[in-house]
């Protein structure tokens, strides 16, 4: 895979005067779902306004699929930008905000208005397209922002916080919407609090704090950074204490506590493989009837936790 198929970050850094926003960041962004995760400062939004174009770095460069920021024109017709504060004019409906953004762009009436009612049906937004903006839900608003930033079919999508006021509903059709043009080969850029939701549809998680970039992949990837930190195994099974005790028979154990139910432990080890040949030694030795076994980190918000540590995970 070149740069002119990937979004790329050489070295940048980016301050607001004395503060930081983000600090030699080197990344190659790939096609998929790209999620972007950590606490509020981290430097998310600050990394997608910088591929966006809308603020420029203080040091190195960033290429959007080969295409400079600093050429706004050629970036729109590869980026669409949907951010997480909501600006709308004054009366406008939800049609013109999406129609109008187009014709402002060049495209002729009767293209914008093709465009736009095909974006507002890709977000479930056509019965209420004829409806002033300053009367939509939060959901609603998100939804209308969302289908602006599809209208040009950009290959390039970036979302901030795009699942804040959806109703579960919504919020299932929209990451339906991420994973298909993820699929289709479209960069979906996205930044999220909803951590089990970003874990499902990322093929790739970024993994920020404080400005710098901590740890980039897949979340098994990411995972493996970390491999001086034990890892986490929930199992739910009759006796958990008869099966603690006999577990740290085992120099791979670290820690085990029992469920607050009594039926179920969660266990530290140093070396998981070791741990489940050993777990189907005992559970026949113990006679034990085990409802699950399965990890209890392998998602971002346990990952980010282990690499930022627990105040910085905040959701």
């Amino acid at each position: 895979m070149t740069g002119d198929d990937c979004i790329v970050f050489d070295d940048v850094s980016r301050f607001y005067g004395d503060v930081l926003g983000v600090n030699h960041v080197n990344l190659t962004i790939p096609p998929g779902i790209t999620s972007l995760v950590g606490p509020n400062g981290s430097g998310k939004t600050t990394l997608m306004n910088l591929m966006t174009g809308l603020i420029r770095p203080t040091r190195g460069s960033i290429r959007v699929l080969g295409i400079s920021p600093e050429n706004p024109e050629a970036l729109f017709r590869l980026v669409g930008y949907c951010t997480q504060f909501d600006s709308f004019p004054k009366g406008m409906t939800g049609y013109q905000f999406v129609s109008s953004y187009l014709r402002v762009h060049g495209y002729s009436r009767e293209e914008a208005d093709q465009r736009t009612w095909e974006a507002l049906d890709k977000v479930s937004m056509r019965e209420a397209a004829h409806r002033k903006v300053a009367g939509y839900s939060k959901g609603m608003r998100q939804r209308i922002k969302l289908a602006q930033a599809l209208s040009h079919s950009p290959r390039v999508l970036v979302l901030d916080e795009p699942l804040n006021g959806l109703d579960p509903m919504a919020r299932a059709e929209t990451i339906a919407l991420f994973q298909a043009l993820g699929r289709q080969g479209v960069h979906v850029i996205v930044s999220s609090h909803i951590l089990h939701e970003v874990d499902r549809i990322s093929d790739q998680v970024v993994l920020l704090s404080s400005g710098y970039v901590v740890a980039e992949g897949q979340i098994q990837g990411v995972r493996s950074e970390v491999k001086d930190h034990p890892i986490q195994i929930a199992i739910r099974c009759t006796r958990p204490r008869l099966l603690a005790m006999r577990l740290f028979e085992y120099d791979h154990m670290v820690e085990a506590s029992i469920h607050p139910d009594g039926l179920g432990l969660l266990i530290r080890t140093r070396d998981a493989d070791a741990l489940y040949l050993a777990l189907n030694r005992l559970i026949l030795e113990c006679d034990l009837e085990v409802e699950s076994v399965a990890p209890a980190d392998e998602d971002v918000n346990s990952v980010y936790q282990y690499l930022i540590g627990s105040e910085g995970a905040a959701a």
